[in-house]
């Protein structure tokens, strides 16, 4: 096994096995009950997956599905919950916040004064850590959630980024769905925050409820990689039918379009038109944000529209010339006349040919 593959699958999956405590460390001390210590114990499987990748797969990713991101989100995704679900935690007055944060920078000051008087640089360190972790306590609750959700986003980018890759996906891929990762992150992060934020939301329980569910329900597109790789590319597909053909030569377009209609700006336009229409909740953000859903969910659909008609066309255009329609990831020899199965699809498909653009 090579050092850096193993380095860098142990480094990452320490960085979220470390978040993920400091979440159910976060809900221990705002519930203030010692039993949600338990949640930790979700980190074993994580452990488990990191043992079974190492043994059998050497480190390397597995093809269209990363189970360490996966269960990073069972590990992470029950202390957000909690937390958002905790309504003290929402509220907090500033001028309190700024009180504890300057007698915390006051009591540094005095620990660093006597550390130099007697005890030396041990004692200087272990003052300033006891200090930190206090500082740190006296953080409003909002801004610790807040903090949590921003720095699960950046880990979960930064995380597929440092996790080995396996042989079904290439580098170039790779940084697309980095780059895609990162645009799907900040939309979530967007939905999660500005909508739990409004007031009339958080008075009523059911909309925190359903506004967290449409975010786990967004969340489980991060841990598959089919928005970069064809899914219907097998061999002999050029013996196959139109779907086939349609599947593998467009196979991540479409899991593209899928993801936008059903995973992400679908349920979140349902969710805000909801909010604005049903209990009659208006801001400026909440109206931007639901025409953004709107429009992406209409080019969505004439993008779809638009690799119809083009795969339409290279159907004719290869009927016309006597070859048989293949998948681009194949070799696609030239024949008199396509036969069998494939030969009756082609012509149901271009009985009617699409018109011409003037």
């Amino acid at each position: 096994m090579e050092l850096m593959v193993l380095l860098n699958a142990l480094v990452t999956r320490l960085l979220f096995v470390l978040h993920s405590l400091i979440g159910v460390w976060r809900v221990t001390a705002v519930k203030k009950e010692p039993k949600y210590w338990l949640l930790a114990l979700l980190n074993l499987l994580l452990c488990l997956e990191t043992g079974l990748t190492l043994k059998f797969k050497q480190g390397r990713g597995y093809k269209w599905f990363s189970p360490a991101i996966f269960l990073y989100l069972i590990c992470i995704v029950p202390s957000l919950w909690l937390l958002e679900l905790h309504h003290e935690t929402q509220y907090c007055g500033n001028e309190r916040g700024a009180v504890q944060v300057n007698v915390s920078n006051e009591d540094f000051n005095q620990s660093r004064e006597s550390s130099h008087g007697s005890e030396g640089t041990d004692h200087h360190i272990i003052q300033t850590a006891k200090v930190f972790v206090n500082q740190l306590s006296t953080i409003c609750e909002t801004v610790w959630t807040l903090a949590l959700h921003q720095t699960f986003l950046l880990l979960l980018v930064i995380g597929r980024w440092l996790l080995p890759i396996g042989a079904e996906i290439t580098r170039d891929q790779l940084s697309q769905l980095l780059l895609m990762f990162v645009g799907t992150a900040a939309d979530i992060l967007e939905f999660a925050s500005d909508t739990l934020d409004i007031e009339d939301v958080r008075k009523n329980y059911v909309l925190i409820n359903a506004i967290l569910a449409v975010w786990t329900w967004s969340m489980l597109q991060f841990p598959l990689d089919l928005a970069v790789q064809h899914i219907g590319c097998k061999p002999n597909t050029s013996t196959r039918g139109i779907p086939s053909l349609l599947l593998c030569r467009y196979g991540a377009e479409f899991w593209n379009i899928g993801v936008s209609l059903f995973i992400q700006d679908g349920p979140f336009f349902i969710v805000r038109s909801i909010l604005m229409g049903h209990f009659r909740i208006f801001n400026q953000m909440l109206v931007f944000f639901t025409a953004k859903n709107i429009l992406v969910i209409t080019l969505q659909f004439y993008r779809l529209a638009v690799i119809t008609c083009d795969f339409r066309a290279t159907v004719v255009q290869k009927s016309r010339k006597g070859e048989v329609c293949c998948c681009p990831c194949e070799p696609c020899e030239a024949r008199a006349h396509a036969t069998g199965h494939q030969e009756n699809e082609m012509k149901e498909f271009v009985a009617v040919p699409p018109k011409e653009e003037s």
